[in-house]
């Protein structure tokens, strides 16, 4: 991992608490969370052009299915040129371009759909891996989706379609952080084995076991890569820990919708050396 990459962990853990903060509002938990992956995904593994375009033909597309961790898609996408650092300030305030899950009517760079309705973001996923194939575009689609989420029906009717369509331009990850807004998930509704139910269903699965840990994802998400176009979509079970990088807010779910206090914030940012500059 280069320096770069190791700088952008903590500076984008310090957006995503300063956000939140901000605003007494957001989901911090999985938003900490997930920052590896954003980072080794839009610096490392995805192929984009410069700008930003709609469409996105002839470049990688990712969806955000699970849209209330907005925090590090916001961050990740400031951070990687698609708006100014300085406009994460406005997070869910009235009238930003930022609220509390993605949306496309204000044309924010980097957003292709709406997302946060639990459920769907399979769906639409498929759907643009489809057009690709249409447009004889080879590049692929990804999408990360909650592991409560995946309790919706709606994606095992999609994770169905998707490999009986050979999807095999599709990386979906599932954040396997085995936390929910009201609990564990093994308590509020077992998912039982999920790398055997992707299996059951037709899809190829990998799993990343140190989901927090961006050389594994790095890896992992190229060995995704590698298997692509082979018949088969690709599932990416990422075991992650809910508010890594924070102690206090690791390892359960009381800090999926909470925001820190102003003391809980001074922790928080000194556990998260900072790095580039807080906007």
């Amino acid at each position: 991992m280069n320096d770069t990459l190791q700088a952008l962990i903590p500076q984008t853990r310090r957006d995503i608490l300063r956000m939140v903060h901000k605003v007494n509002s957001g989901h911090p938990g999985a938003s900490l969370g997930c920052t590896e992956f954003f980072i080794a995904l839009y610096h490392k593994i995805m192929h984009l052009k410069p700008g930003f375009d709609m469409n996105g033909i002839g470049e990688d597309l990712f969806f955000l299915s699970n849209g209330h961790i907005s925090p590090i898609f916001y961050s990740t996408l400031a951070r990687r040129g698609y708006f100014p650092v300085a406009e994460l300030s406005t997070f869910r305030l009235l009238n930003s371009r930022l609220q509390g899950h993605p949306g496309t009517h204000e044309g924010l760079p980097g957003i292709r759909v709406a997302s946060g309705s639990l459920g769907q973001g399979m769906s639409v996923a498929i759907g643009a891996a489809l057009s690709k194939k249409l447009n004889k575009d080879d590049r692929l689609v990804f999408s990360l989706h909650g592991d409560g989420e995946l309790q919706e029906g709606q994606n095992w009717e999609a994770i169905m379609y998707a490999a009986g369509n050979q999807v095999d331009n599709l990386i979906a990850t599932i954040d396997y952080n085995g936390q929910q807004i009201d609990g564990a998930t093994d308590t509020v509704l077992p998912l039982g084995d999920l790398k055997g139910k992707f299996e059951a269903f037709g899809w190829e699965v990998l799993t990343i076991k140190e989901g927090n840990n961006i050389d594994a994802i790095l890896h992992g998400l190229e060995r995704a890569k590698a298997k692509t176009g082979n018949g088969k979509p690709i599932c990416v079970l990422l075991h992650t820990v809910m508010g890594h990088g924070v102690d206090f807010m690791m390892h359960t779910h009381a800090w999926h919708g909470k925001a820190p206090n102003n003391e809980q914030l001074k922790i928080a940012l000194n556990q998260n050396p900072e790095t580039l500059g807080d906007y």
